[in-house]
């Protein structure tokens, strides 16, 4: 059950597709949200003293990636205030986990060659396990730490399955969780657990949710 938003109201509270502007912000986002993350820690070896610097960069990447390429990246505002965001991406709409040669090159530079091959195979893996043909996988998902535990996530989960709406061919989303935490909340807006998928020293869990039939 969505819990109540404290100190806000239905109407205070929109999803909207990112705009350039909003990047950025998203970036201070998703870096806040996987910092701790298991399988980033493992993938850009978090007892190096750079690891901040190449997760931020690696990040900043995927995201100018998928710009580039117009996948749905949606937002949730408190008013005027991001405080959550959503990325998805889907390979027949041209995203692959290769991406293309400028954005690997950049990845290289900005979070090195080994951890740049970890992060391509990490999502071919995933990808590899998921029952659908035609998808969306839910990259990134953050909601700001001052607004956890009030209902936002359930908010923003809403607004990335109406996203399907405009994409009449995908089955549904996968995502990867990487914590019993987030398998938890995933399963509670109706994300189907498939399998756990070993990626590195790091174990997680696939799960799907289809869209709802016509």
């Amino acid at each position: 059950m969505t819990q109540a938003v404290t100190s806000a109201t239905k109407e205070d509270i929109k999803a909207a597709y990112l705009t350039a502007e909003d990047l950025k912000l998203a970036v201070s986002l998703l870096y806040q949200a996987y910092h701790d993350d298991p399988v980033f820690m493992d993938i850009f070896n978090s007892e190096k003293s750079d690891y901040e610097q190449r997760l931020r960069a690696a990040i900043r990447e995927e995201l100018n990636a998928f710009w580039q390429a117009q996948q749905p990246m949606v937002g949730l505002y408190l008013k005027e205030a991001m405080v959550g965001v959503a990325c998805l991406n889907s390979r027949q709409d041209g995203v692959t986990a290769d991406r293309f040669w400028h954005w690997r090159l950049k990845m290289l530079l900005g979070a090195g060659y080994f951890s740049t091959k970890q992060m391509i195979e990490k999502e071919e893996k995933v990808l590899a396990e998921v029952p659908m043909e035609k998808f969306h996988i839910l990259s990134f998902i953050a909601i700001h730490p001052l607004h956890q535990h009030h209902g936002f996530g359930h908010y923003l989960m809403a607004a990335v399955n109406t996203l399907l709406d405009e994409y009449q061919d995908s089955e549904g989303v996968a995502v990867y969780a990487t914590s019993e935490k987030y398998k938890a909340f995933f399963s509670d807006v109706d994300y189907e657990f498939i399998k756990e998928v070993a990626v590195g020293n790091v174990s997680g869990s696939l799960m799907v949710h289809y869209r709802s039939q016509p």
